[in-house]
């Protein structure tokens, strides 16, 4: 791992914090360190703690990487796509301290945890591809589908539209809002709580329950690496 994502054990709780600039931006190699963390907490058999720097989770993909082309974008997003499938299907639960926006591939992090912690304040939790002339990808509107309100999915990921801590908590992005000095704390107390759970039953419950959108996600991966964000 770079230092764009740190990890920490203690008392078998791994916590990965994203440091990645004032947006958390998720380049190639945060995901790479990401899934490097997630090697690590595999290892030491430790429940997950994912969280970004005060304000922010993450603002989405890498823009400047983006900027370089399509097959770029295709590469990175397949990446981000992937990560997302492997964290729905994690062995330990993965529980995300989100301590303000999310937006993007950000929001896709949320919707591939297990627990959703959120804090009180003016943030933006959403996706906002349309608004920024992003076609949405295949893994994208499966992922939302499933996780999201019908409702609030229709209102996200067609119309863009972003949703403050509390709506984002109807809508399905969060489980749970809390005060920001209170974030940790909770997700810390959570992660206590799910260390008690048998974990091979966790781990077969949770790829059983999530099978269809698993096998759905394996698809569609291939299908965005064929037609890109068109």
């Amino acid at each position: 791992m770079s230092d764009l994502v740190q990890y920490t054990l203690a008392d078998g709780i791994a916590t990965v914090i994203l440091s990645n600039g004032k947006v958390n931006a998720l380049s190639p190699q945060v995901i790479a360190d990401i899934n490097a963390a997630l090697d690590q907490a595999e290892k030491d058999s430790a429940v997950v703690i994912l969280t970004g720097q005060a304000g922010i989770l993450s603002g989405g993909y890498d823009l400047k990487v983006m900027k370089t082309g399509p097959e770029a974008t295709r590469d990175m997003v397949a990446a981000g796509s992937a990560l997302t499938l492997r964290m729905l299907a994690h062995p330990q639960p993965i529980i995300v301290a989100c301590p303000g926006h999310a937006v993007a591939k950000g929001a896709f992090l949320l919707l591939a945890c297990d627990y959703r912690i959120g804090v009180e304040g003016a943030f933006q939790i959403g996706l906002n591809e349309v608004k920024i002339g992003m076609t949405m990808h295949q893994v994208g509107i499966a992922l939302a589908r499933d996780r999201l309100t019908p409702a609030a999915f229709q209102r996200s990921v067609i119309n863009a539209e972003m949703f403050g801590p509390q709506a984002a908590l109807a809508a399905g992005f969060l489980d749970q809002v809390v005060a920001p000095d209170q974030l940790m704390a909770t997700a810390q107390a959570m992660a206590q709580q799910f260390s008690q759970l048998n974990m091979t039953a966790h781990t077969q419950t949770k790829r059983k329950a999530r099978k269809a959108l698993l096998d759905t996600l394996s698809a569609s991966i291939e299908v965005d690496k064929l037609t890109g964000l068109n």
